[in-house]
């Protein structure tokens, strides 16, 4: 071939090349995964939103709400909870979803009394711990005036009593508002001591299992990082029938705290809050001798 040709040719075909390269550039600058994520952003964008009330930091149990605590946050509507407190208002969505954002929000004002949301929780004390950008929801607050901390925290026909605690009745200090525990009580009977004639019989008795603690002295929670707690009086939650037992307890000997496993709250495993088990007749008994004198403990196998 003709070199005068072939460099012709040559020039023909990147010219061909780097116009071909230019006009994709100008017609399809953007990536072929673009028009897809467009596709998919249209429809998330006019998705039904609600406006839900929302905690905007971590509310421990006993905090009186106030308007810096909380928030409104635009939640998708197909996944507004009929507990959540919504203030009817929506962000921009399709047409026909106004009707189910009116139908919530008639449902959050008979739940807070049809006042303004935001308002209504102002002065509530929190029931349960609401962490940040979780729901409000009147099941986990109690609304200002419906009592001071411990009527709130209380569980429903429960009461509120204190004892008497010491760092060696009470676990070294390590236990906390919030735990559980047994309470037991010791005391001296005198009775006959086998052949020894009378004698000094210690018992020690399990008078209630897992109740919870409610506060220690006057601290609600233990302070951040907080291990210990020691403390001089615990104020525990227990039934009205077990309240009497209780005082009776306190009036016939010292009382201790046992502390119970964070997962043992009840079931198979666990023990069911309220009276303990009284002491079988057929316990072992451990006789200690000291200096003459004999004294007797009651052990439960």
């Amino acid at each position: 071939m003709n070199p005068v040709r072939l460099m012709i040719v040559l020039i023909a075909a990147v010219s061909a090349i780097g116009l071909a390269v230019v006009m994709q550039r100008a017609l399809g600058g953007k990536p072929a995964a673009a028009p897809s994520a467009v596709a998919m952003a249209a429809p998330v964008a006019g998705k039904p939103m609600t406006q839900v009330l929302v905690a905007k930091r971590d509310l421990a149990i006993g905090v009186r709400l106030t308007g810096d605590d909380v928030t409104w946050q635009a939640w998708p509507t197909e996944a507004v909870n009929a507990a959540f407190i919504t203030n009817g208002a929506a962000l921009p969505q399709p047409q026909g979803a106004a009707k189910a954002t009116a139908a919530m929000a008639n449902a959050a004002n008979d739940m807070i009394g049809g006042v303004d949301p935001a308002k209504a929780v102002e002065g509530a004390i929190v029931r349960d711990p609401i962490l940040t950008g979780e729901p409000i929801t009147p099941r986990k607050i109690v609304r200002g005036g419906d009592g001071g901390y411990l009527s709130v925290v209380l569980s429903p026909g429960k009461r509120a009593m204190a004892v008497p605690v010491t760092s060696e009745t009470a676990v070294g200090g390590f236990i906390l508002p919030g735990d559980r525990v047994d309470v037991l009580q010791t005391r001296d009977l005198v009775g006959r001591d086998g052949d020894s004639g009378m004698g000094k019989v210690t018992i020690a008795e399990t008078i209630l299992q897992n109740v919870r603690v409610l506060a220690l002295d006057q601290s609600t929670a233990a302070e951040k990082d907080a291990k210990s707690i020691v403390a001089a009086t615990a104020t525990i939650e227990v039934s009205p029938a077990d309240a009497e037992v209780l005082t009776k307890a306190k009036a016939t000997g010292p009382v201790t705290l046992a502390l119970r496993a964070y997962t043992d709250l009840g079931g198979p495993s666990g023990a069911v809050p309220g009276r303990g088990a009284k002491i079988a007749q057929d316990d072992s008994v451990v006789r200690v001798n000291r200096g003459g004198q004999t004294t007797s403990t009651a052990v439960r196998p």
